[in-house]
């Protein structure tokens, strides 16, 4: 019944989540149509004209098909919407973005609608989506608004010009004599009639209070100033003012000349001459209005794009959320549904054993033992293959031959395959070693075999190739690995192949082309997982109907290769009897219990701690510890390598066995533990277990014991 009730909470939390992320899904979505800048997301996929040699529009809102004027464009990829010649421009502008992770922006005229856009893209994280999202701003009313200012400046220049030419050709329209210590102009007609003189004050003389009288009132206090400050120092004199003509109306002028100054200082002259400058300062008026009008624009334009870009990051982070919580909403799906039969075929078996063995009867017993064995191996399986594409299994690398390996594993894949599939291995000679965990790689190509083999139902060849290669920038940018040294191992099928979507996604969690039932969609993210994990990347080349080529590339180890010899046979060992002593740290009761009770059988004394403080307790006392077995991850302030390293300060030899569900590398060293110091990963067969102690306490001769089989711990 608990198990019942735990699956119905577990599926009334899915569907919670689904319908949570079905509601964030679309109010981001709704946002994500409804702004005006163009916004499109690209995946760069391989083409006619070789890998990366087109790119499709995943994501594509309402804003940036107007603006580009492309209806439709989501699915279309560039070679669809751009002629060859186009398109190669395109493909290496936002190819070097791809590749680079540094992001670009430039504005450009797009002729299908003959707008001005601002282009800004960057790369979607992680790398390896092959995507690349492009913001597009419309900045048409911006450069026109340059474009007229441009017009402006112009006109005024001209303006200038003919002014500059009128001056030439006697455009002075008045002069005068002023003495400023009578304060008596002299002054010619055109000065008269540009203040509206009569000759009355003409003939009873000029003074500086009548050209005052005639000046705009909001000029007379900046022409007293420019006056007295002229008359002080001397020199030259150049001012601008309004003056009222004979029909009131006001008119600017420029006032130019100059202060002639005694020896001690007394002006004893100020001649100069007027220019009609009315002309020139509408120019100059038309040109502020633009400027200005240009200025609040820009003011306006960069705030509308502050606000705009701000509210874009919103959506984008939105989105991205969704699309985490999609991610999450996918994988809790495929996990509830895998692990929920493995689990029914568990408990189902334990309730099973539990009422036959009240009945008496005993010989349906192992039936249902070895039922949920095989469920708990199908679990261990799974969470590793979880782990390898997160990249978070703990690798026990070495250096290995990756010849030696696919040859002894040839006969496997062919029975594995069937008849109607011929396995055809091709390895290459002076093939480089590689440092990698055997038994993960053995995992990878049997499920690349596996593959290929469903690819082909009528039949065909897989052809398994290795291979020395090296990867100059070049190379190593467009297989996004460090330059270097490689080997490579290629499963090529000659069956369906997978068109360009497929190829998108098949290292996603949980994706698979495969009915319901007949595949988890682990497998590609698995290797790939485990790829990466090893310092190298996998590769897919596939054309539909042409078979399908998936590489695996692993850094060039520069070392030896260790004679692999056959393992030792399984023998009977004899019980400890010294008083060896394990210390055993686990905060997981059932695991100690079950350690405690494999130790028990090889005859040696165990220990127990239930936290990382209390470990280190019993460790830095005087009791004889022989081998500590401890769990990574552990309460108490310190995990198990922390703890481990600790009690080494008092017991430098300490020999070390972590067993652990979920490691981060980093905790153990990146897989370089220092000597003395071992790791198994959970769930682990009691066989594997007990060998392990047995050979860390004995020494590396020791054989692996023959104790009754029990399920995995």
């Amino acid at each position: 019944m608990t198990s019942l009730l735990d699956l119905r909470r577990s599926v009334a939390r899915s569907r919670t989540v689904e319908t949570a992320l079905r509601f964030s899904e679309e109010r981001y979505r709704s946002l994500f149509k409804s702004i005006d800048e163009g916004f499109c997301i690209i995946r760069f996929i391989d083409g006619p004209h070789g890998p990366f040699g087109d790119y499709v529009h995943v994501e594509a809102n309402p804003a940036f098909e107007h603006q580009l004027g492309i209806p439709h464009a989501t699915g279309l990829t560039l070679r669809d919407i751009a002629p060859d010649d186009e398109a190669k421009g395109w493909l290496e502008l936002y190819g070097n973005v791809l590749r680079t992770g540094q992001p670009i922006r430039f504005e450009r005229e797009f002729g299908p609608t003959h707008r001005f856009l601002e282009v800004a893209a960057h790369r979607v994280e992680p790398s390896s989506r092959c995507e690349v999202a492009v913001l597009f701003i419309d900045i048409t009313a911006r450069r026109r608004a340059e474009a007229a200012l441009r017009d402006s400046e112009a006109l005024a220049r001209e303006n200038v010009e003919r002014v500059q030419l009128a001056l030439a050709a006697g455009a002075i329209i008045g002069t005068w004599f002023w003495d400023p210590i009578s304060d008596r102009f002299t002054v010619d007609d055109g000065f008269a009639s540009t203040f509206s003189l009569s000759a009355t004050v003409r003939q009873e003389g000029v003074t500086l209070a009548h050209i005052m009288e005639a000046l705009h009132p909001d000029d007379r206090a900046g022409l007293a100033a420019a006056i007295d400050e002229a008359v002080a120092r001397g020199g030259a004199y150049v001012h601008q003012y309004r003056t009222r003509r004979a029909d009131g109306r006001y008119h600017w002028l420029e006032a130019v000349g100059r202060v002639d100054l005694a020896p001690d200082g007394t002006p004893v002259g100020f001649p100069g001459v007027f220019i009609d400058i009315e002309e020139r300062r509408a120019v100059e008026a038309e040109r502020a209005r633009i400027t200005e009008e240009l200025r609040r624009l820009n003011e306006t334009l960069e705030q509308r794009v502050a606000e705009r870009t701000t509210e874009l990051m919103r959506t984008e982070e939105a989105l991205r959320q969704s699309q985490k919580m999609e991610a999450v909403g996918q994988l809790t799906g495929g996990l509830a549904h895998d692990f929920n039969n493995l689990l029914a075929g568990i408990s189902g078996s334990l309730e099973l054993m539990q009422i036959r063995m009240q009945q008496g009867r005993l010989t349906d017993v192992d039936r249902y033992v070895t039922a949920a064995q095989g469920a708990a191996r199908r679990a261990a399986a799974l969470t590793h293959r979880l782990l390898a594409f997160s990249r978070r299994q703990t690798l026990d690398p070495k250096p290995t031959d990756v010849n030696r390996l696919v040859s002894g594993m040839q006969d496997l894949v062919q029975r594995t395959v069937g008849p109607s599939i011929h396995v055809e291995v091709v390895g290459v000679s002076g093939l480089w070693p590689a440092l990698v965990d055997p038994p993960q790689l053995e995992n990878a190509l049997l499920n690349l075999c596996i593959n290929a083999r469903d690819a082909m139902p009528d039949g065909g060849r897989i052809t398994v190739e290795t291979a020395n290669r090296w990867m100059d920038e070049r190379a190593a940018r467009k297989q996004d690995i460090p330059e270097g040294q490689y080997l490579s191992l290629c499963v090529t099928d000659t069956g369906t192949g997978m068109p360009p979507d497929v190829i998108a996604r098949v290292f996603e969690p949980f994706f698979t082309t495969k009915p319901i039932g007949e595949g988890t969609g682990l497998g590609l993210s698995m290797i790939y997982g485990f790829a990466k994990q090893s310092g190298g990347q996998v590769r897919i080349y596939s054309e539909v109907g042409d078979g399908t080529t998936v590489c695996i590339y692993l850094p060039r180890h520069y070392g030896e290769v260790e004679d692999e010899e056959a393992t030792a046979k399984l023998e009977t060992l004899e019980r400890f009897d010294q008083g060896e002593t394990v210390l055993v740290v686990d905060d997981e009761p059932t695991v100690r219990m079950l350690v405690t009770d494999i130790l028990e059988d090889l005859g040696f004394l165990a220990i127990e701690a239930g936290d990382s403080a209390a470990g280190l307790k019993i460790l830095q006392s005087d009791v004889r510890i022989d081998l500590l077995v401890t769990d990574v991850g552990l309460p108490g302030g310190m995990n198990g390598r922390q703890m481990a390293d600790a009690g080494r300060v008092r017991r430098p030899d300490l020999k070390v066995l972590f067993i652990t569900g979920y490691a981060e590398n980093a905790i153990l060293g990146n897989g370089q533990l220092a000597p003395g110091m071992a790791v198994l990963t959970k769930p682990f067969p009691v066989e594997t277990m007990a060998a392990r102690i047995r050979s860390m306490i004995e020494g590396p001769k020791a054989a692996s014991p023959s104790i009754r089989r029990s399920p995995n711990l």
